[in-house]
């Protein structure tokens, strides 16, 4: 990993199916990402978009990229570029993210999460360290309790 990489492991109380239903659901998207809900087909080479409320109404895209991997309920691998109302340098602005989510016994379900490959300059990348922890905290909570956390502000 480079010095600028993220990557954390948590653990959650369900099970692998849970969380990856959690991560692409419609219900878990929303809950944990804003209000936005993952679009697209999940398989290698194809398009996806994060999309919500945002400053360009209901259908915002804040985040698109290409399906890298996804092995349902183990591996979801994406490229990422910021929505194009974000920035006009967008499709030039590119990191990867990884979900490997495995069984870590009964009831048990470990989740480490990466993101890297940043393009040089990524204005994202600098709060990863930040904003990943929530997120991923966000969508702990709502496996086990079925309610994301509130937004820090």
């Amino acid at each position: 990993m480079r010095e600028n990489d993220f990557e954390m492991t948590i653990y959650i109380a369900g099970t692998p199916q849970q969380v990856w239903d959690a991560i692409t659901g419609a219900a878990g998207s929303r809950a944990v990402m804003f209000g936005s809900v993952l679009r697209g087909t999940l398989a290698p080479g194809e398009r996806y978009e994060y999309v919500g409320p945002g400053q360009d109404g209901d259908e915002t895209v804040h985040v698109y990229g290409e399906v890298l991997q996804a092995d349902a309920p183990g591996l979801l691998q994406l490229t990422e570029h910021p929505g194009p109302t974000y920035r006009e340098n967008h499709a030039e602005l590119t990191s990867r993210m990884t979900w490997r989510i495995e069984s870590a016994g009964e009831g048990l379900t470990r989740v480490t999460f990466t993101n890297d490959e940043w393009s040089p300059a990524h204005p994202a990348q600098t709060a990863t360290a930040e904003t990943w922890p929530h997120v991923l905290s966000s969508f702990k909570s709502f496996v086990e309790t079925g309610r994301a956390l509130p937004v820090p502000g």
